[in-house]
């Protein structure tokens, strides 16, 4: 895919988080800059997914596979340090935002033009939504029918790295103090993926 300046700037972010807990955990030194290659050849071979609104999660997703391609150690470690690595970063907190920015009804507008556009498939690996607004039970939901990491690991033959970035929205869902309600993936053998977000009660 292009490495576009956006592109570029997801990776850094990343990097840069997980750079700070490799060198916590005592990682040799080199282990960031093996990172960095094995990321730059997966970004060469992946299908390009355009201006899409998950290409940050697209970015996670072909940093994670680098990550476990690069340390010599498990996928829930691997995982583990990720998480970790994203969670002790304040500018993560400060570009997640909160709960009021992220389920303010006023974005419900650009996510359905966001959903009708999905279901377009103009790129291979992008993902396709059907979104939901509040109702009694939650106040905003997605069914993602199709999912751009799944299909990138996939690409790379590595399907079983999928759900260890599922369980990366539960995180997210708390940093940015939203409940997540959720009962299956695609990763993990749904067909869809079922997100019921809420403020907490």
């Amino acid at each position: 895919m292009k490495n576009t300046f956006s592109v570029r700037l997801i990776y850094h972010f990343y990097h840069n988080a997980v750079k700070a807990e490799l060198k916590k955990r005592g990682f040799p030194k080199n282990t960031s800059r093996k990172i960095a290659k094995e990321h730059k050849i997966i970004l060469d071979c992946a299908k390009d997914i355009g201006k899409s609104n998950l290409l940050s999660s697209y970015i996670m997703g072909s940093y994670f596979i680098a990550l476990n391609r690069s340390t010599s150690r498990s996928a829930e470690e691997n995982y583990e340090i990720f998480r970790d690595g994203l969670c002790a970063s304040k500018l993560f907190h400060k570009i997640m935002g909160n709960a009021d920015s992220y389920l303010d009804p006023k974005r419900i507008p650009a996510r359905r033009q966001w959903s009708e556009d999905s279901h377009k498939r103009k790129y291979e690996n992008d993902w396709v939504v059907d979104i939901l607004p509040g109702n009694d039970e939650y106040d905003l939901g997605y069914d993602y029918h199709e999912c751009g990491i799944c299909k990138l690991c996939q690409d790379e033959g590595c399907p079983e790295l999928a759900a260890y970035l599922c369980r990366m929205d539960y995180v997210l869902a708390d940093i940015m103090n939203m409940k997540l309600v959720r009962t299956g993936t695609i990763a993990e053998g749904a067909s869809c993926c079922d997100f019921r977000y809420s403020k907490p009660r």
